[in-house]
């Protein structure tokens, strides 16, 4: 279990750039957590119904399609039921139901991408303050060193050393994390533009009034 008063001991040690560094690691925390729910909320994981929805469209049920996504559930849900509307549109020709299909999708690509810029900049500066904090312990320990002169104490240099490594330990520590949960990120993204490609593809080719070139 995580002694706090320790943590609070080791922060103080590490001065400013160790606080910044602890803030960063909340802020981390909570915009995975965020993030987690944000998908989870706009249904990335829920592709049942869609995948149903496909499949009926595919063996001529369109109406039967249609009224499966009368309530999506998922993002990819949104886009299939709106590209559906689309090519039922008499309205839409087939470069304008294409062009729409695509703005949608690009839309819930772009919100599910959304907050991964935050995750790129800490995984990038945390370190980086983490190797200034220890550079600036470091000039501290040897000063220290230096103003004792011959009475130095080989325990004072040793002790301002690893004082000042925790920077670069907690930074490093911070930006593993980050680093993780933006590669984990980007894969649920890409997995999302992978299946909304597939299934779109799917439904351009077998529409008919598309094949005769409306």
């Amino acid at each position: 279990m995580i002694d706090l008063g320790v943590m609070a001991s080791l922060i103080g040690r590490g001065g400013i750039v160790m606080w910044i560094i602890a803030l960063l690691s909340v802020l981390t925390l909570a915009l995975i957590l965020w993030k987690a729910w944000r998908l989870a909320l706009r249904g990335m994981w829920q592709r049942a119904q869609a995948d149903q929805a496909v499949d009926l469209w595919l063996s001529g049920q369109d109406d039967a399609a249609l009224g499966q996504l009368s309530a999506p559930r998922g993002m990819r849900s949104r886009v299939l039921g709106h590209a559906m509307r689309a090519l039922r549109d008499p309205a839409l020709s087939r470069d304008a139901a294409r062009d729409d299909i695509l703005r949608v999708a690009r839309r819930e690509l772009a919100e599910a991408r959304s907050g991964l810029r935050a995750f790129e900049l800490i995984s990038t500066i945390a370190p980086l303050l983490g190797l200034l904090g220890t550079v600036l312990g470091m000039i501290t320990a040897f000063q220290a060193l230096q103003t004792s002169g011959a009475q130095a104490d080989p325990t004072i240099l040793a002790g301002g050393i690893w004082e000042a490594l925790l920077t670069t330990a907690a930074g490093m520590a911070v930006a593993i994390p980050a680093g993780v949960a933006l590669v984990w990120f980007e894969s649920v993204a890409d997995n999302l533009q992978a299946d909304l490609e597939d299934a779109v593809t799917q439904l351009l080719i077998r529409d008919p009034l598309l094949q005769v070139g409306r």
